[in-house]
């Protein structure tokens, strides 16, 4: 279906505000160690990691199998055949209530599970189950509840690891070394971070365009929106989102450079896995589940179990509270 140009210019208007804000909620992902660990003061942090999400640009170019994340969410989750002005507009509203309300309250949700909801919750809302594409919808669902395990698992792996080579090396030597690794294991984790989550948006745009007509041939992401949408994740990175920092870096667990180190190179692991899988997973969850493994990996006592839990109380409550939402956008649409 054709549609006036002007209406197809603020609906990607809207989807890059989106972006943006999940730059915004999800600066904490990247800084958090480093932040609470005082290797970088929280102004430079974000900059440090918005420019490393826009650095995942760069990925695509030269690795573009570690592009299929915008795949999943173009059409993999809902028929591609099947998406509308009015699908895309309710996604974003019920993922971008979900993002503001979560963030105002500095609780540290997934921005990519809200997406997921948004389209989800619309889709649906349009056409029914029918239009559910099953085996993208259940490997998202399934890595929901992995991803924060996986990415506990592989800190606790790189915490053991690493601490059996520093075994017999003097303290301070250590210490040393180890915030170098942390800065280097902290780049690594905002360019594994803004390569999924800018993949989101991608995805979203190339499925607005091509069921508007305006994308000609295969479904496919045009460079334009690749770049615009790393640009947008990158300058909402660099205004953070203080709140959610706190939480992230101070309230779960205190940690060591040992551990920040730990934290980011087991959350990268899993997130450059996830996007070479096409999995759009939420990089909250992963660092999350990191940052607890690189606690526990030094005592269980370390961690504060008691936000741990009311942390995965939101995360549960993300994908089906963005999808309500997202269906009423979409009924609200069908007024007009």
């Amino acid at each position: 279906m054709e549609l006036a140009f002007p209406l197809l210019v603020g609906l990607v208007i809207l989807a890059l505000l989106f972006d943006f804000l999940n730059g915004l909620h999800d600066a904490a992902n990247s800084i958090a160690t480093i932040v609470s660990t005082k290797l970088l003061k929280p102004f430079h942090a974000v900059l440090f990691a918005a420019f490393f999400n826009f650095a995942a640009y760069f990925l695509m170019l030269y690795f573009p199998s570690l592009h299929k994340v915008a795949d999943t969410i173009g059409k993999g989750l809902i028929d591609k055949d099947l998406v509308t002005p009015a699908v895309v507009f309710g996604a974003l509203c019920g993922a971008m209530f979900w993002n503001v309300l979560t963030w105002i309250k500095g609780i540290p949700s997934s921005s990519s599970h809200a997406l997921v909801g948004g389209i989800i919750g619309a889709g649906v809302a349009a056409n029914g189950f029918d239009a559910v594409q099953w085996a993208g919808l259940n490997k998202t669902i399934i890595f929901i509840f992995l991803s924060p395990m996986l990415g506990m698992a592989l800190a606790m792996v790189v915490m053991l690891l690493s601490s059996w080579v520093l075994r017999n090396m003097h303290a301070n030597k250590a210490e040393k070394g180890m915030k170098v690794m942390h800065v280097i294991s902290s780049a690594a984790y905002s360019l594994s971070h803004g390569l999924n989550d800018a993949q989101k948006t991608m995805g979203i745009i190339a499925v607005l365009l091509y069921s508007t007509g305006y994308l000609k041939g295969e479904f496919h992401v045009p460079h334009w929106v690749a770049i615009s949408c790393y640009i947008a994740i990158g300058l909402g990175t660099a205004c953070g989102g203080w709140k959610i920092i706190e939480t992230m870096g101070t309230k779960i667990t205190k940690l060591s450079q040992h551990q920040g180190f730990s934290a980011s190179l087991g959350g990268s692991i899993m997130l450059f896995s996830a996007s070479a899988m096409g999995i759009p997973v939420s990089t909250t969850h992963t660092i999350t589940g990191a940052i607890i493994g690189a606690g526990a990996a030094k005592r269980e006592s370390a961690v504060r179990w008691g936000i741990a839990s009311n942390l995965l109380v939101a995360w549960v409550l993300t994908v089906p509270a963005s999808a309500s939402v997202a269906a009423l956008f979409y009924y609200l649409t069908r007024l007009f």
